[in-house]
């Protein structure tokens, strides 16, 4: 059985969306542990209740990124996790790390990259008039918000929209295909070919919706 440890920095939506999917599913894996870089996290709360090893490692308490990163692997490793998902992890990770995982590190980013990479992505969006937004599940790589594309889902953006109706519409989505790539990588799915990623057997990694 496969071993999963999942990253948060806040409530967790997506981290919760994966445990219920992966006890639903009956995956052949394991959420061996939720680990949040801030103690007052609530998803925390929510791990503990489903009965998954929870915890946090404050940031704060190290003098550099480095540092923390070092601290985190450690944690991380007295797991020996087959996969590592962040789910609202809110740092910046260093090369070192991105490195001790790579190929098992798993992110999602709340647009269709690579259009809108870093943070306030659907404002960007709205400010940019796109007709279309959506989110991406990715392999992590040392550049920031890149690494071969596991997923996508996209929304459409309507008149009217502001940044909070606009990320209700594309969470909605987050919690559909998030789960949906971690399984494909648990069932040993996925093959990383150059900077694309192929499903086997073939399933839609672009998702189109249209619904309010």
């Amino acid at each position: 059985m496969k071993s999963i440890v999942i990253l948060i920095s806040g409530r967790g939506s997506n981290m919760e969306a994966i445990v219920r999917a992966c006890q639903a599913e009956a995956w052949g894996a394991s959420i061996a542990a939720v680990i949040a870089n801030r103690p007052t996290a609530s998803g925390l709360d929510f791990a503990r209740q489903a009965g998954i090893t929870a915890l946090a490692i404050d940031h704060k308490n190290y003098s550099s990124r480095e540092e923390f990163d070092a601290a985190l692997m450690v944690e991380i490793d007295r797991f020996n996790p087959d996969l590592l998902v962040l789910a609202g992890f809110m740092r910046i990770l260093t090369p070192a790390f991105v490195n001790h995982y790579a190929g098992r590190l798993l992110n999602i980013h709340p647009s269709l990259l690579p259009a809108f990479p870093g943070v306030h992505t659907h404002q960007q969006a709205l400010d940019a008039g796109v007709t279309r937004h959506g989110a991406t599940v990715h392999f992590v790589t040392e550049e920031l918000d890149h690494g071969p594309i596991v997923i996508q889902a996209s929304v459409p953006v309507y008149p009217g929209d502001n940044e909070d109706t606009l990320a209700a519409r594309v969470l909605v989505q987050e919690h559909q295909i998030y789960p949906r790539a971690i399984r494909w990588f648990i069932e040993d799915r996925l093959k990383i070919v150059g900077d694309q990623v192929l499903v086997t057997p073939p399933e839609i990694q672009m998702i189109h919706t249209e619904s309010k």
